[in-house]
C-alpha cells in the first residue's frame, strides 16, 4: 500500500472516530446509562468537599477500548 493510501485510511478511521464520539456526547443524555454516574462510582461529599473516583466508569472504558483495539490489530493482520 502507498504512503499516501495509508495516510489516507488513518484520516478516515480518525475522522469515523471523532464522528462516534460527538454522537455519543451528543445523545448521551437520552441513554440508559450516564458515563461518569454508573453505580459503583465513588462519591463522598463532606462540607464543601466533594471527593469523586469513576472506578466503574474507568473500567468499562478501558475493557470497550481493549476490545475495539483488539479487533484493530486482529484484523489488520
Amino acid at each position: 500500500m502507498e504512503p499516501s493510501q495509508q495516510v489516507g485510511r488513518a484520516l478516515l478511521v480518525l475522522g469515523a472516530f471523532i464522528a462516534l464520539c460527538g454522537a455519543f456526547l451528543y445523545f448521551g443524555a437520552k441513554l440508559p446509562f450516564r458515563l461518569g454516574r454508573l453505580p459503583g462510582d465513588i462519591v463522598r461529599r463532606s462540607g464543601n468537599t466533594t471527593f469523586y473516583f469513576p472506578i466503574v466508569t474507568s473500567l468499562l472504558l478501558s475493557a470497550v477500548l481493549t476490545a475495539v483495539l483488539w479487533l484493530i490489530s486482529r484484523f489488520r493482520h
